[in-house]
């Protein structure tokens, strides 16, 4: 770690595609509220130690090594004489947050070998180098996975985790001075060495394009650390994961070259929670190129219009890193970017401490109502294969939901996994469900899941692996019902405690978006507040847990499929007001409209179709390509530069209403329960194939949906009218 302020102050060249929205230097207060926070990064154990440090070199170094001896044996079986397999060569390049230098203890390695053209993939680097692997005794937990988006090799070497790609270049000959930034690398090679190649070539250019690296590296850890303890630091869910949270946070960089950590912790909050998506953060703009390359371009190509947090990779070919968000993540995330930057306004007015920001997600309390979603195999070995693959498939639910639904039912799914120690091979995943803001409570309309569901899990059974005693359950499960595993020490917390009057109260005082800088509301309130988001202030009656018994049968064949009915749920609204909230403002809307409209629409992120068809009657012109003057750059920062203009470009931001809608009782009965846990750290997976979504099955026909079984899973959702007097659940 740097000193704070000690070294110079970046010079005011333009680094990204606008000029920087402040190039000041530090303020005594900042480099002391740096100091507080490079503490609490020590103090949280984000730093290896020297020993740690020195024995990931030595790994590294030896993993080079095995694979120069590789590449040579490939030339031995290929019949190549003698002087190609002297000059014949691999290298080793390290890429994602070893190579940022964001790291922390235990992190494993992200790692691509990048090999001559005669070494392949498949019979090569996945035949001959993971026999020679298997074969080392310092080599644990090998588990290579050649049929992901990108094919990858995982084990462990003397303890330390690695990620190894592959990369087979058009080259006879790798020398060791390769330099994998250049576009001609790319020349003659497949869409997965492509996909390979980019995660060190990003890397490499995000390190370029930020004004100062320590700053930088500084800020990404507190970020990282933020959305892990938030609970949105997760790819394969539909939030961020590395790669994403390093490109928002050198975007930020860039609009304040010579600002330290502590205030770019800030800046950030700020900005985030005043950018209008879908509009892309972008480092630099978007190269053509000259290899016909397909790169991120919703002028030309229709699946990127329908892309909702546009997070724009740097090399080329420039792609979209964030393509997995869904509308419940992201308004998920943009209520985290509000929560983040009104603490952050207390930190820097001395009114709270940077442990206030850094405050674990009380997921388990914070709704009524959850989906369960338990998965079992009959190995340990299974159960790896098995959980990746419903992993990578689990976005799928949510987006379906909100699919079949009308964007009405959102869905926040947890990035983590569950286990019931009394359960072997056995997994637990889980969601939160509410009611979207600005939902008509009058329309008491029922949504009837259960196909979407089905849906779902055909999705998920149709694994090219997948045997008889893989095993998935999709059901309901009310807050007071959650099985007794999902909790810190199997110990059940009390039920939050929450004044109706006071949170009406503040409901209302909320209501004066966007502009309501008399309405300050108390961090006590906003707390007391938080526990309860999205719940109701009725209860409901009780339910019982999810049934989770991993019978093995064939899932393949409907009628065997041995699950309880679900009765009908009813979700019901509650007394919270249809209050204008920051997410709810369109994407691409003009300032000028802004100001014209200063009680936004009553809907929320609007639903895929509607941020298709606005994407989609947007200026093409407004996509900044590299041919294109910087005057054209659309990049979401107008509101944040006339926040910042208001009080000489260091204003305080916009305040924002709170995001804390009361959340719909439901009626559920399932039976079942839980016992005591330990609660498994889940692997994240960085990169996902993009999914498309087929025409919904489950809002089809009365005649479709008399088909299914009368035992398949029934979750209906009614949103009636609720007075606004406290009573009992219908």
């Amino acid at each position: 770690m740097g000193s704070p302020g000690s070294s110079a102050l970046a010079t005011a060249t333009r680094v990204g595609l606008s000029e920087p929205i402040s190039t000041g230097g530090p303020s005594e207060s900042d480099v002391s509220k740096t100091r507080e926070l490079e503490k609490f990064l020590v103090d949280a154990g984000l730093y290896e130690s020297h020993d740690e440090a020195i024995k990931r070199e030595e790994v590294l170094g030896r993993l080079d090594q095995i694979v120069k001896t590789w590449v040579k044996n490939v030339g031995r079986v290929r019949g190549y004489n003698g002087s190609v397999i002297q000059e014949a060569n691999a290298k080793i390049f390290t890429f994602g947050s070893y190579r940022l230098g964001v790291h922390g203890p235990g992190a494993d390695i992200d790692t691509l070998c990048v090999g001559p053209k005669y070494a392949t993939r498949n019979e090569d680097f996945f035949g001959e180098l993971h026999r020679m692997l298997s074969d080392m005794p310092e080599v644990q937990e090998l588990h290579p996975v050649p049929d992901a988006h990108v094919p990858v090799m995982r084990f462990k070497f003397n303890g330390v985790s690695i990620d190894l790609l592959y990369a087979n270049v058009s080259l006879w000959i790798i020398p060791e001075d390769l330099d994998i930034s250049q576009e001609s690398i790319l020349q003659n090679v497949d869409d997965q060495t492509v996909r390979s190649l980019n995660g060190c070539r990003v890397t490499d250019h995000i390190l370029r394009l930020v004004p100062n690296i320590q700053s930088f590296r500084t800020t990404l850890r507190c970020m990282r650390l933020w959305a892990k303890r938030r609970g949105v630091y997760s790819n394969v869910t539909g939030f961020l994961g590395g790669i994403n949270w390093a490109l928002l946070v050198a975007r930020i960089c860039q609009l304040y070259p010579n600002a330290l950590p502590s205030m770019l912790v800030s800046r950030f909050f700020r900005v985030y929670n005043l950018w209008r998506w879908p509009n892309p953060v972008m480092l630099c703009p978007i190269q053509d190129g000259s290899l016909g390359l397909s790169f991120w371009d919703p002028r030309r190509n229709y699946k990127d219009r329908t892309h909702l947090m546009p997070i724009i990779t740097p090399a080329y070919p420039c792609m979209n890193s964030s393509y997995n968000v869904s509308t419940s993540t992201l308004r998920v995330m943009m209520e985290e970017f509000h929560r983040g930057n009104e603490i952050c306004e207390d930190i820097e007015a001395n009114k709270l401490r940077w442990e206030t920001l850094f405050e674990p997600f009380a997921f388990f309390e914070a709704y009524k109502n959850y989906l369960q979603i338990d998965i079992a195999a009959e190995t340990d070995d299974d159960l790896m294969s098995w959980k990746g693959w419903v992993e990578s498939r689990k976005r799928l639910l949510t987006l379906k939901i909100e699919r079949d639904t009308s964007g009405v039912l959102q869905c926040h799914p947890h990035p983590g996994e569950f286990s019931d120690k009394s359960k072997p091979f056995h997994h637990s995943y889980f969601m939160g469900l509410r009611r979207k803001e600005g939902a008509n409570p009058q329309e008491a309309q029922q949504f009837d899941i259960r196909m979407t569901v089905e849906d779902f899990k055909r999705d998920v059974y149709a694994y090219s692996f997948w045997k008889p005693a893989m095993w998935i359950h999709v059901c309901h499960v009310k807050r007071k019902d959650l099985p007794i595993f999902v909790f810190p020490g199997g110990v059940r917390p009390s039920p939050p405690q929450r004044n109706s009057s006071e949170s009406r109260t503040t409901l209302r005082s909320l209501a004066s978006y966007p502009v309501q800088s008399d309405a300050v509301v108390s961090r006590k309130r906003k707390k007391l507040d938080e526990p309860n988001r999205g719940t109701s202030l009725t209860e409901s009656s009780s339910t019982g847990a999810c049934a989770s018994d991993a019978t093995s049968f064939d899932p393949r064949i409907l009628s065997k499929q041995p699950e309880p009915d679900i009765s009908a749920a009813k979700i019901e609204d509650g007394v919270a007001e249809n209050l204008p909230i920051h997410a709810r403002e369109i994407p691409g809307l003009d300032q000028s409209e802004l100001a014209a409209k200063p009680s936004a629409s009553a809907d929320a992120f609007p639903v895929p179709m509607a941020t298709e068809k606005h994407v989609t009657e947007q200026s093409s012109a407004q996509i900044p390509l590299a041919h294109q003057a910087s005057s054209e750059v659309f990049d979401g920062l107008e509101g944040v530069l006339k926040s910042e203009t208001q009080n000489n470009a260091e204003a305080e931001g916009v305040a924002q209403p709170e995001l804390f809608p009361d959340e719909e009782a439901v009626e559920l009965a399932i039976a079942g329960n839980g016992t005591a846990s330990i609660i498994q750290p889940k692997t994240d997976l960085e990169e996902l194939e993009p999914l498309e979504l087929p025409v919904s099955t489950a809002i089809a026909s009365a005649s479709a949906s008399a088909k299914v079984p009368a035992q398949k899973p029934l979750i209906r959702f009614s949103f009636t009218s609720l007075p606004k007097a406290t009573g009992n659940s219908a």
